[in-house]
Formats: C-alpha cells, sequence, structure tokens
C-alpha cells in the first residue's frame, strides 16, 4: 500500500480534518487525523493492519506480541497482531500512567512491535515502549499508519508508518492559530 492510497483511505473516510485543534500531545495544529473514521470499516481496518504488519516484517525478527497505547491504537495493534498470528494487547492510562491492565501479561523476552495510529511528538509510543521494558519485554520495532514528524520523532528502534507527513504542531503559547483569535478544538478521544 503505498503513502498516497493510505492518504486517499484517510480523506474519503472524512479522516483527515483541516481547523484548529488540540492534539492529545496538548500542541495546537491546523490539521487533525481522525484513525477511528477510517477504522471503523473493517476491511480498511484490515488492509491498514496486513500493510503495516509487511513493513514491520521487512525490519527484522517476528514478535511474540504487539502492543499500542489505548484507545487509538488498539485496533491497529489487533489487525497487526492478526496478519502476523501473535497476540495483540494495548497499555491504556490509570492514574495519568500507561499501564498494562485487564489481565495483560509480558514474560521477561518476550519481543514485541509497538504500533500506534498517529504519530505526533512519539510521547506515547514511548511510553508504550517503557510498559514493554518495565516488564521485562524487548522492543524490535516501532510502527504507526501515520507518522507526522516527518520522519524526525526518535524512537531508538527501526520504525516505520504507512505515510509520513510534516504537519507542524505548535505549544498553545507559539500557536499561529490562537494569535489570530482562533480557539482550538479537541476532536480526540481524551
Amino acid at each position: 500500500m503505498t503513502q498516497e492510497e493510505v492518504l486517499q483511505m484517510f480523506k474519503r473516510s472524512g479522516a483527515l480534518l483541516e481547523g484548529h485543534f488540540r492534539l492529545t500531545s496538548g500542541l495546537h495544529s491546523d490539521r487533525y487525523l481522525q484513525s477511528a473514521l477510517v477504522l471503523q470499516h473493517s476491511k480498511q481496518a484490515t488492509a491498514l493492519g496486513a500493510a503495516l504488519a509487511a513493513r514491520l516484517k521487512e525490519l527484522g525478527q517476528l514478535p511474540d506480541f504487539v502492543i499500542a497505547p489505548a484507545l487509538g491504537g488498539i485496533l491497529v495493534a489487533h489487525e497487526v497482531a492478526r496478519e502476523i498470528g501473535v497476540r495483540g494487547l494495548f497499555a491504556e492510562r490509570q492514574d495519568g500512567v500507561l499501564r498494562l491492565r485487564r489481565g495483560f501479561r509480558i514474560e521477561p523476552g518476550e519481543k514485541a512491535y509497538v504500533v500506534e495510529d498517529v504519530v505526533t511528538t512519539g510521547g506515547s509510543t514511548k511510553e508504550t515502549m517503557d510498559v514493554v521494558t518495565q516488564a521485562g519485554g524487548v522492543i524490535l520495532a516501532a510502527g504507526s499508519l501515520i507518522d507526522r514528524t516527518g520522519g524526525r520523532a526518535n524512537l531508538g528502534v527501526p520504525r516505520t508508518a504507512l505515510a509520513v507527513l510534516d504537519i507542524p504542531a505548535f505549544p498553545p503559547d507559539e500557536c499561529p492559530l490562537c494569535k489570530t483569535g482562533s480557539q482550538a478544538i479537541k476532536p480526540g478521544s481524551r
């Protein structure tokens, strides 16, 4: 699947929004990628998961499981894990910290791919990587449907994305849209 095919899928689904947005990271941007609108269609979710799994497999060794941060990455982890034939886990926030819950376990030495829907700063991916390493797991690679950093986020492991975009994001006090009097909206999950 090419980057253009991925972006067309997002556009057709109404998942590439333009305006003034407050991102999950707290940063502001003029574009927002609402992956849930793409992933609600099972055939699209399966196709995106298979494409990301193929890219991750090209980076080397196969994992014992795939993990993502909740909420946006849950379907991505499930579809990538299904394509590879391994467990699909997610970490979720409890008291502001990502943790394994719901009986999920990572055994020492188990290998993981960490996946996500959209990378803005890499913060959620890094937090999920910490969940894995604190349990004794090993991170093989990271992947996302969209990387909006232009490829600049350094996660310390091999990584890939189905589409790499350079979409600026600003702290609220430096946001050019805020300076015009525009109010940011929060379309995401938290």
